[in-house]
C-alpha cells in the first residue's frame, strides 16, 4: 500500500507540472507569455462536456477524457507542431502507459482507458474531446488576436478545419463572429432574464 501510495503522490506532484509548462506553439506566434497545458485542458474538458451534451453524448466522459488529453506533456513537453516535423515522439498511450506504472490497477486502469478512447477516436465521448481540443486552440488564438497578436490564424484555419462534430463547427462559427467580451456587456447592459 505504501508503494501505491508513493505512485499515486507522484503522479499528483507530476500533473502539477502542467500548470507550470506553457504551449509553446504560441511562442511562435509572439505570445511572451501563453497559456499553460493545464489552462488550455481546463477549458478542454468544459468544451468537451458541452458538445457532447449538444451532440447527445456523455458530457462527463468526454470532460473526463480531455482532462488527461495532454498529460503526457509532463515527460515530452508540448512540442509544436513544427518541432514535430523533426521529432518522433512516444505514442501518448506508451508515455501513459509509463505514468500510470506504479500505480494501483484501477487507477492505473482509469487514466489508460481515458487516455486509450481518446486516441482510438472511436467513442462519439472522444470525437468531442477532440474536437473541443481544437475549438479550445480557436478560442484562445481569437483571443490571442484581440490583445494584439496578429500571427495567429494559422492556429484558426487549422483548428477550424479539423473539426468534426456539427456542434463544434457551429460554435466555432459564433466564436469568429462574437468578441470575446461581448458577454459581459450582455450583462452589464441587463441582457438577462431575471
Amino acid at each position: 500500500m505504501a508503494e501505491e501510495l508513493a505512485g499515486l503522490t507522484g503522479l499528483l506532484y507530476e500533473i502539477g507540472l502542467l500548470k507550470r509548462y506553457k504551449r509553446t506553439g504560441w511562442l511562435i506566434a509572439g505570445v511572451r507569455d501563453p497559456e499553460s497545458i493545464a489552462d488550455h485542458s481546463f477549458r478542454t474538458a468544459i468544451i468537451a462536456s458541452v458538445i457532447a451534451a449538444l451532440e447527445g453524448g456523455n458530457p462527463e466522459r468526454a470532460a473526463f477524457m480531455s482532462l488527461f488529453h495532454d498529460t503526457q506533456e509532463t515527460r515530452i513537453t508540448d512540442i509544436p507542431y513544427l518541432g514535430k516535423l523533426y521529432l518522433k515522439p512516444a505514442p501518448n498511450e506508451e508515455v501513459t502507459a509509463e505514468q500510470v506504472r506504479d500505480l494501483p490497477e484501477r487507477v492505473a486502469e482509469m487514466v489508460s482507458g481515458a487516455v486509450g478512447e481518446y486516441e482510438e477516436k472511436a467513442s462519439l465521448e472522444a470525437v468531442c474531446a477532440r474536437d473541443a481540443d481544437k475549438l479550445e486552440c480557436l478560442i484562445q488564438a481569437v483571443e490571442y488576436r484581440e490583445q494584439g497578436h496578429q500571427n495567429v490564424q494559422p492556429w484558426i484555419d487549422s483548428s477550424l478545419a479539423a473539426l468534426r462534430t456539427p456542434s463544434a463547427k457551429r460554435l466555432a462559427d459564433e466564436v469568429l463572429h462574437t468578441g470575446s467580451l461581448e458577454w459581459v456587456a450582455r450583462v452589464l447592459n441587463g441582457d438577462r432574464e431575471d
